[in-house]
């Protein structure tokens, strides 16, 4: 089912957001807590994307470094993440659906632009059921997704609705209403970020907050045990800045199998 994060605040290393905590997303790989849906690992590939400092020359494009090996595995990425240290970073550990590859363009995060893209979770019914949704895509885009996997066509559908002059949210509530639709089921955690904002879905799967000292971090699962971790209820859609955490309902297709209706908006 995979598991990821995102974190945005003051500049941390990547060695404090993956490797450090308790139940570090390097745990979370070997020794997860919630895998609804399947799976007892997530040995499939990782990736990491992060944002360098504009003020030490960065262009606000972010960096990415995926391997199709599990993370406890690589023996580069430690190092790296003891010296490089940033205010914003995306980073998810895989397991892959039973038919689907294992290998590096596979592994979340899936990028453009400023874009980095996650998906936890599992679309029923692939690849028959994405026929409908799929033929919205220009074929330039299907004859070109990164890998031929259920996470690299999310991200194909929410790239085209952001191309398209989409808001961040609006590109992941479309994507994950037409998804929900066409693949009854399915589990949609998508975690989308530009390096100033986190949208994040969580349709069928687990997604924990923590915020506050002008940072935020999104979990599928708490990384430790501090008491400011949030729980996102199934069914909502999550807007998060330094500033603050919005939650509202997604579609009351998505959100009623959650026992809420309507639109609710509210702040963690």
């Amino acid at each position: 089912m995979c598991r990821h994060l995102a974190y945005l605040g003051p500049p941390v290393t990547l060695r404090a957001l993956l490797y450090d905590p308790p139940h570090s997303l390097l745990r979370q790989s070997w020794a997860p807590r919630d895998m609804r849906g399947g799976g007892t690992i997530n040995a499939d590939g990782f990736g990491v994307g992060w944002y360098p400092d504009p003020a030490a020359g960065g262009s606000g494009a972010p960096v990415r470094y995926r391997r199709a090996q599990p993370v406890w595995s690589d023996a580069t990425l430690p190092d790296l993440a003891a010296v490089t240290s940033t205010g914003a970073a995306l980073a998810a550990v895989r397991s892959a659906t039973v038919g689907m590859p294992v290998q590096e363009s596979a592994a979340a995060p899936f990028t453009e632009g400023p874009w980095l893209f996650s998906h936890n979770g599992a679309v029923r019914g692939w690849p028959d059921s994405m026929v409908g949704p799929a033929a919205d895509l220009p074929v330039r885009d299907l004859l070109t997704l990164d890998a031929p996997s259920d996470a690299a066509l999310l991200w194909a559908l929410v790239r085209h609705r952001l191309r398209g002059g989409a808001d961040p949210a609006r590109a992941v509530s479309d994507t994950v209403t037409s998804v929900a639709a066409a693949a009854p089921g399915s589990r949609l955690n998508l975690l989308l970020t530009d390096g100033r904002q986190v949208v994040a879905s969580v349709a069928g799967h687990a997604l924990s907050v923590r915020a506050g000292g002008g940072a935020v971090l999104l979990a599928s699962e708490p990384t430790d045990d501090d008491p400011g971790w949030h729980a996102v209820p199934d069914g909502h859609l999550v807007v998060a800045t330094t500033g603050g955490v919005r939650v509202r309902a997604l579609p009351a297709a998505l959100s009623s199998r959650a026992g809420t209706t309507g639109t609710t908006e509210g702040e963690l």
